[in-house]
């Protein structure tokens, strides 16, 4: 289950002096706690074994989960000798030791799975120096880590192991969990149902976690169940997993901007609160909400990008907490405006546009010509001053010179780009009739 699921030493410590999450640690793969969608008979792990070739890996999941206990057992499973170095407390003598000591062991007819914890904490060089020992056998690798590999791991590493993605533990898991941590402890929890469920919400998914809040729980010694309320005076809530830097940060803006895109303002709220929870700067949230306003709204309701900067100045003017309420009132207009990235499209046609057609001139018609020289070589012959016309529309060419039109804003059937796409479509008649 967790990361604490190691292979019992049971000449360590006395069964009743041992830690709990030591005590419970599971023996094989098949009593592992979640993770069924990789340690599945038809499942990427469970495959590896049914064949007998285990690879190198990346287990790649957040903490407590059983990253440890799973390489662990893959070791017991293929009877390969377990070595477990940490990124953080190694450096390149540890590793050459502990490379010698497979090459040893490899003589000797023994494999080695080495297990490198939080192996996205080594550098570029460290990451190489395993490359020659998983090609040529002397170590099956299986690191593991909580942020993403492909940004995090260098894509020689990538290229020799199979990345494992582990996912944070359900209720249900959980739930089994406390059952087990029962048995181990001869005893209920003494808490009511409503307690029980939220002793597991505050695990937050993970496994080591609510194992720690167990054994502070027996500790206690009560003799009566505790409900929902004291439950959480005495226990604190596992801090949501955040990093302003790392994957979550970038997992929850995301999740927040595609939930605006989908005019859902709970689901909206609901990210936007989990990201101020975590400690988000909130000028941070301001900067994005105004991309937002202009990537996925436009002109569809042009009081969007001012809705934003308005948020933002109150936050600024305000500051915390009051501050957050109005970006919160951003979020909601944000979702419930008309959507359109029309804009957004025209802009990046424009560009593609652009440096498609590299130095190309302007026509010479609409170039100023305050030269005698500049006159003779016809700059500004011909230009229509769109004022003189009757309708305030000359239909002139403004492209390059033999520049096929491109057809850039296709606004959308949407808020305000329905009135724009009826201006459109007029200019685009009336260029027609006069031949522009």
């Amino acid at each position: 289950m967790a990361d604490l699921f190691d292979t019992p030493d049971a000449t360590a410590q006395p069964q009743a002096s041992r830690p709990l999450a030591d005590r419970i640690r599971p023996a094989t793969l098949a009593e592992v706690i979640g993770q069924a969608h990789v340690l599945g008979p038809e499942a990427p792990l469970g495959a590896m074994l049914v064949a007998g070739s285990l690879s190198s890996l990346i287990l790649w999941g957040p903490p407590g989960v059983g990253k440890t206990t799973i390489a662990r057992l893959l070791a017991d499973a293929t009877s390969l000798s377990f070595v477990q170095i940490s990124a953080i407390f190694s450096g390149v003598p540890e590793l050459r030791k502990v490379f010698e000591a497979a090459r040893l062991r490899r003589q000797q007819g023994r494999g080695t799975l080495l297990f490198v914890d939080e192996i996205h904490r080594f550098n570029k060089a460290q990451q190489d120096g395993f490359l020659p020992y998983m090609e040529d056998g002397t170590i099956v690798l299986v690191g593991a880590t909580t942020e993403n590999p492909s940004f995090e791991l260098n894509a020689a590493l990538l290229s020799r192991a199979q990345v494992v993605v582990l996912e944070r533990l359900s209720l249900a898991d959980l739930e089994r969990l406390a059952q087990r941590a029962e048995q181990a402890l001869g005893q209920a929890l003494p808490l009511t149902a409503q307690a029980r469920e939220a002793l597991l919400e505050m695990a937050d998914g993970d496994g080591r976690a609510l194992l720690n809040l167990i054994e502070q729980l027996a500790a206690w010694k009560l003799q009566a169940a505790l409900d929902t309320a004291a439950l959480s005076s005495r226990l604190m809530r596992r801090a949501a997993k955040y990093d302003k830097s790392g994957d979550e940060h970038y997992n929850l803006i995301s999740a927040l901007h595609k939930s605006i895109r989908g005019s859902d303002p709970d689901a909206a709220l609901y990210w936007f609160a989990r990201m101020l929870e975590g400690g988000e700067d909130p000028r941070f949230l301001a900067r994005r909400l105004t991309r937002m306003a202009i990537e996925d709204i436009g002109l569809a309701e042009p009081a969007a990008q001012a809705q934003c900067l308005h948020a933002w100045q109150v936050y600024e003017r305000l500051g915390s907490p009051e501050g957050e309420l109005a970006l919160a009132q951003a979020v909601i207009y944000l979702a419930l405006a008309p959507k359109s990235n029309a804009g957004y499209a025209a802009y990046g046609a424009a560009r593609a546009e652009a440096r498609r057609t590299g130095s190309e001139p302007p026509p010479k018609h609409i170039l100023n010509a305050p030269t005698k020289l500049m006159k003779d070589q016809g700059f500004g012959a011909g230009y229509a001053y769109d004022h003189d016309a009757e309708d305030g529309f000359s239909g002139q060419n403004y492209f390059p010179e033999g520049m096929r039109r491109p057809l850039l804003y296709q606004p959308v059937e949407r808020g305000f780009e329905r009135e724009l796409k009826k201006r459109l479509e007029w200019f685009a008649k009336q260029r027609e009739k006069r031949g522009g």
